[in-house]
């Protein structure tokens, strides 16, 4: 099942000590963003050329923006040469003015185990990366409950969770090692609570699966969608 806000998000960061400004900023963030993507790449939670969303902000100015755009690397040898690559197009298009804040997302389709073959769906995850102020982060996040023991209406789904939990639990570990960050799962949500190797149903006091869906989908929460 499908949420229209997030089920789940999970975050990783560190600081860029000593780095130039060029690297703390705009190809920090796209290398980042695509060494991560190449990570859900492997376990196919993410699939295709990855289509980037990439804004640069001014420093010191609201809703200013020196670049605004989608792009994709056409450089695939490595995402540290795509992220150059981009970052170079980025930088010749960009409006003059100082760096204030980077942000770059993927929202790509992504493969769910189901029975013995696999199963295309959009928008699996949405992958997010930024860089402001020397330290560079990227996030993950989920609207699907394949990664769950039950659904989000608290039917047992053992077939689905065993099949894809454990992608999703070896893409968190991955993504740990490649970005050089703990896993840090993000607050509970109104469908689940992450947690460093995947995410958790909400019970009631008889240790039933609850119903969240009827809950908050038929009532979903005002905001951006994920």
């Amino acid at each position: 099942m499908e949420a229209t806000t997030t089920v789940a998000r999970w975050t990783w960061g560190r600081d860029l000590e000593g780095a130039p400004a060029v690297e703390s900023g705009v190809g920090a963030c796209l290398r980042e963003l695509l060494t991560a993507h190449q990570v859900l790449r492997s376990h196919r939670l993410m699939v295709g050329t990855p289509r980037m969303s990439v804004s640069v902000h001014e420093a010191g100015k609201k809703n200013t923006y020196l670049f605004r755009d989608e792009t994709q690397p056409t450089v695939a040898d490595s995402p540290v040469e795509a992220a150059q690559e981009v970052a170079r197009r980025v930088h010749e298009a960009m409006s003059s003015g100082e760096i204030g804040s980077v942000y770059a997302h993927i929202d790509s389709p992504g493969d769910v185990l189901l029975g013995d073959d696999f199963r295309r769906e959009p928008g699996l995850f949405l992958l997010g990366g930024s860089a402001l102020l020397g330290y560079v982060g990227v996030d993950l996040a989920t609207r699907t409950d394949f990664w769950l023991p039950h659904d989000l209406k608290g039917r047992a789904q053992p077939d689905v969770y065993a099949a894809n939990a454990p992608r999703l639990s070896a893409a968190l570990r991955d993504l740990s090692e490649a970005l050089d960050s703990d896993t840090d799962p993000d607050d509970p949500t109104c469908f689940a609570k992450p947690n460093e190797t995947g995410a958790e149903n909400y019970f009631d006091e008889g240790g039933n699966a609850q119903d969240v869906w009827d809950s908050f989908e038929r009532h979903p929460v005002r905001g951006r969608a994920w």
